[in-house]
């Protein structure tokens, strides 16, 4: 008797091809999808992006292997307007987007949740370094770190909701990336030494600054400034330049200027000494939370905080604002508090949710 029917998100990478095994081998009826995201055929040309037609391929091959249904989706218009788009209008504003979110967010748990229900799945299956725990107390999903540290990708998971969560399996949440690489070898897997993908799948050559001149983003040179106002240089364009950046400012000094942050209404970008990269507050808006009311339990709670992706987490106390933003004010400062990035919580290996940061306070250092 089947435990199920699975709908499974096939990138044609080696970790989503072992999550359908997995499932197929606890009893689960299962069905590949390959999600076509992107037209431009130069993402065809790079084996490091998640969406070239060579992955879509791998998946097909991956999937006529285990026995399973195989489809391709095109998710192109979704894609541009709720990823491309709110991507290349960040730049615009002076912030710092994180893409692989707004995918996971709208596409991966929103689109794909969707056509799993069309296709009568229980449940949707991805190849993430993540965890959905059932804490026996409350009845409550859970969503939890990966077992491997090195691989964990939980940060770009806290958007899911209960709802959400209760509908989710990761199956290589367990695993590291070796021990996922031997399944796959076992099952005789065409893309079980693949390599990662790495790039943006969007900008496979991984050149932003073309990407955002053909896309018609326009970013007009203006002034490199100290946090005095006194003017250092002339920048390329504020869209170029994220904050702790010094690498690519050209300029010459025997000081080393860092960016610090960027004003889209003046056109100017704030240069300054390391020490000045440093704050111990920041604001978050669009606020999501795992918690089945949606909101954390108290308006005022203690945590650890993650910045970015690879940065650590740090101890702090987050307090609500309203529903839709909190401020999260840290024990030691944070080097690089960045607009546009996520700021992620957790529960020990727990992720009560997160929000996208919009202001962080003056200078600590």
């Amino acid at each position: 008797m089947s435990a199920g029917r699975a709908l499974i998100a096939m990138s044609g990478g080696v970790d989503s091809s072992v999550a359908a095994a997995r499932m197929l081998e606890l009893g689960y009826e299962c069905i590949g999808i390959n999600m076509k995201l992107y037209d431009n055929a130069d993402a065809g040309t790079s084996s490091r992006t998640c969406c070239s037609l060579e992955d879509a391929e791998d998946a097909r091959r991956v999937c006529d292997r285990l026995g399973m249904d195989f489809y391709v989706s095109n998710f192109t218009s979704d894609f541009r307007r709720c990823v491309i788009d709110p991507f290349l209008d960040a730049y615009v504003c002076g912030t710092t987007p994180n893409p692989c979110i707004s995918c996971n967010r709208h596409l991966k748990f929103d689109r794909l949740y969707a056509r799993a229900a069309e296709l009568g799945c229980d449940v949707i299956v991805t190849g993430h370094y993540a965890r959905v725990v059932r804490n026996d107390s409350t009845g409550e999903r859970e969503l939890h770190k990966g077992l491997d540290p090195a691989k964990d990708q939980s940060y770009v998971l806290y958007m899911l909701s209960q709802e959400q969560l209760e509908h989710v399996v990761f199956p290589i949440g367990e695993l590291n990336k070796e021990e996922t690489r031997e399944l796959a070898a076992k099952w005789g897997f065409v893309n079980a030494h693949k390599a990662d993908s790495q790039d943006i799948c969007f900008i496979p050559d991984g050149d932003l600054r073309s990407f955002l001149r053909r896309e018609g983003v326009k970013s007009p040179p203006g002034d490199f400034v100290t946090e005095d106002g006194r003017v250092l240089g002339r920048h390329a364009g504020i869209c170029n330049y994220t904050c702790g950046q010094r690498r690519g400012l050209g300029i010459a000094d025997e000081h080393p200027w860092y960016v610090q942050e960027i004003r889209p209404a003046s056109n100017e970008v704030v240069l300054s000494g390391n020490e000045a990269l440093y704050a111990s507050e920041l604001t978050a808006t669009d606020a999501c939370f795992t918690h089945a009311a949606g909101t954390p339990d108290a308006e005022e709670f203690r945590c650890r905080a993650r910045i970015r992706y690879h940065h650590r987490e740090a101890d702090a106390t987050v307090r609500m604002l309203d529903g839709n933003s909190f401020r999260v004010t840290f024990d030691e400062p944070q080097r690089a508090i960045t607009p546009g990035q996520a700021v992620v919580l957790y529960d020990g290996t727990r992720v009560l949710g997160g929000g996208t940061i919009t202001v962080r306070d003056e200078s600590d250092g």
